[in-house]
Order: structure tokens, then C-alpha cells, then sequence
């Protein structure tokens, strides 16, 4: 499971150190996508396996999952981590996420997101409040 905030940067060659506690988990191989809200899922290979073999399952004539499933593939690229711990972010999805150097990987339990720091740091202040307010309804019996 992964937990936590992290704040790595991105070097010039658009590789990002995953934080140590990650890297074992991911050093057989990863992948980076389109994640909701404007960031990147990273997942290692054999939970990404499993998310895909849930989409397969969905119904293909529903336009929703087509669109979904479209979006969340076509962006998709498998990675492995070099021996210190980087990966290397596809500039087309450095553009999706808007990364600059400065980012934030949080960790998400079956996944890892990155975010550019700005962006992670607005979408927190515009939800944080929300967070605290939720009751039971959200998921119930949760907490």
C-alpha cells in the first residue's frame, strides 16, 4: 500500500526520483497514465493488470466506459526504474499534468499520484475543507 506526501523534483530529462519507500514495490515495472483531476496514476505492473482486466469487464456498449477506457489507456506507458530510482515521465503526460520541477507524489493505496506542486496544493485547499465535513454517507461505516 502506498501512503504519504512526498515532494520530489523532476530532473531535465523529465525523470522523477520515486520516494525509497515506493521503489521496491515498483522496480519490476510500472505504469504512468492520465489520472482524474489533472495528475498522473502510477501503478505498479501488476496492479495496473488487474485495473485493465476490470475495464475489460465493463460493458463496452456504454459510452461512458469507452471514453474512460480510451482516455486512461492511450495515455498509458510502462516504465522501469532505473537503479537509483527514477522514472522517466512521457513528455505528453508532463504536458497533461502541467509538471514543472517542482512535485508532489502522494500515495494513494493501490497507486502513486504525482502532481505538480502548485496544482496539488489548491486542489488540497479547495477539498480539505470538504473532507472534514463529510459524514457517514460518503462511505458508509468507514470510520
Amino acid at each position: 500500500m502506498f501512503l504519504g506526501t512526498h515532494s520530489p523534483r523532476l530532473d531535465d530529462k523529465g525523470r522523477l526520483f520515486l520516494p525509497a519507500k515506493f521503489r521496491e514495490r515498483m522496480s519490476d515495472g510500472l505504469v504512468v497514465t492520465r489520472g482524474q483531476e489533472r495528475c498522473l496514476y502510477v501503478f505498479p505492473m501488476d496492479e495496473f493488470l488487474k485495473v485493465t482486466q476490470q475495464m475489460q469487464a465493463a460493458p463496452t456498449t456504454s459510452k461512458a466506459v469507452r471514453d474512460f477506457t480510451r482516455v486512461f489507456l492511450s495515455g498509458a506507458s510502462d516504465e522501469v526504474p532505473d537503479k537509483q530510482g527514477r522514472v522517466t515521465i512521457p513528455a505528453n503526460l508532463r504536458a497533461y499534468a502541467g509538471l514543472t520541477r517542482e512535485c508532489t507524489v502522494i500515495g494513494a493505496g493501490a497507486r502513486v499520484e504525482v502532481w505538480d506542486t502548485t496544482a496539488w496544493n489548491a486542489y488540497l485547499e479547495s477539498t480539505e475543507q470538504g473532507f472534514s465535513d463529510q459524514s457517514e454517507e460518503v462511505i458508509p461505516g468507514l470510520l
